[in-house]
């Protein structure tokens, strides 16, 4: 299997403190989002995938796909979250410290958005592990047998898992039920 290195530490961007601190069980949606970058090889090359999972009902909300792992392309899942949900108070914005989460323009958006930027521990995957977790089933429950001739192809097989996985998927973190189900029930309780 092809490996790709999708954070780059590597860099003098300021660091946010790891605020989440592996609190990852969360009682309202909107209230602590995270977000993070994998890659799918491709015949044509490389596609990287940015998603912003809401940590309550494990639901991405937001997604975005691209052929470079620029700032952008997390930007664009973050913008997506953002105006899909439009929090209503602070979210908890948790990430790894890759230079496209730690640079200025993306922790200037998040200023904007109101959101209070968190980051993981230097090298360490479970800081971030529903994100992780996502990725994972995401490649083992659709990805894994496929060989994708173009970048079309996999982002639209992509597409179909997110949409399964929020709707459909059942999770063991939130009581074998689907995200949105999960979610829907939060809410009603909330009324």
């Amino acid at each position: 299997k092809r490996y790709k290195v999708t954070t780059d530490s590597n860099h003098n961007h300021p660091v946010a403190p790891n605020v989440l601190n592996r609190q990852f069980a969360v009682d309202t949606p909107n209230k602590v989002w995270t977000a993070d970058i994998t890659y799918v090889w491709t015949l044509e090359g490389w596609l990287y995938l940015a998603i912003v999972m809401d940590l309550c009902s494990r639901q991405i909300v937001g997604w975005a796909m691209d052929k470079r792992m620029k700032v952008d392309l997390a930007l664009n899942a973050l913008c997506m979250a953002y105006w899909r949900r439009k929090p209503s108070w602070q979210v908890l914005h948790h990430s790894d410290r890759g230079s496209q989460y730690a640079c200025g323009k993306y922790q200037k958006q998040l200023q904007q958005f109101g959101m209070i930027p968190s980051m993981s521990r230097k090298g360490n995957c479970w800081d971030n592990a529903p994100t992780e977790r996502f990725f994972g089933s995401l490649k083992s429950e659709s990805l894994g047998d496929y060989r994708f001739s173009t970048r079309d192809e996999a982002e639209k097989e992509i597409l179909e898992y997110i949409t399964f996985y929020n709707a459909y998927r059942l999770h063991s973190a939130i009581g074998y039920v689907s995200p949105m189900k999960f979610e829907k029930q939060v809410l009603l309780e909330a009324a």
